[in-house]
């Protein structure tokens, strides 16, 4: 009997959210799920308060869900705010993502296999 591989995000997301502290750019990121052959791209992303992700817009679906701290989801003059167990999905639009607080989340983006993901 094959097992399927497990990642503990919990794990994942306090290491990255400790290299996020020792880092200038205060934020780091791991992938833990995706790659040229995949056509779903997982990313456990840190970032520290009042840092953010630069704006941009998604061809594909793609999701943010919320493991440490607070986030804001902006786009235009719209934003929403999330916390731990909150799913975000991001608008076909440009947006950015901000931390309110330090935070740590689950950035899933489906792509087409063999194209590079965007973000």
């Amino acid at each position: 009997m094959t097992t399927a591989p497990k990642t503990s995000l919990t794990v994942v997301a306090q290491g990255q959210l400790d290299t996020a502290r020792n880092c200038p750019q205060k934020r780091s990121a791991h992938t833990v799920h995706g790659g040229p052959e995949h056509s779903l791209r997982q990313t456990v992303i840190a970032l520290l308060a009042n840092e953010h992700l630069h704006e941009q817009e998604h061809r594909s679906e793609t999701t943010v869900h919320v493991l440490q701290g607070r986030v804001r989801l902006v786009a235009g003059r719209d934003s929403w705010e999330a916390v731990p167990g909150d799913l975000l999905a991001l608008p076909d639009r440009r947006h950015r993502v901000e931390a309110v607080t330090d935070a740590v989340f689950l950035f899933t983006n489906a792509v087409s296999v063999g194209v590079q993901p965007d973000g």
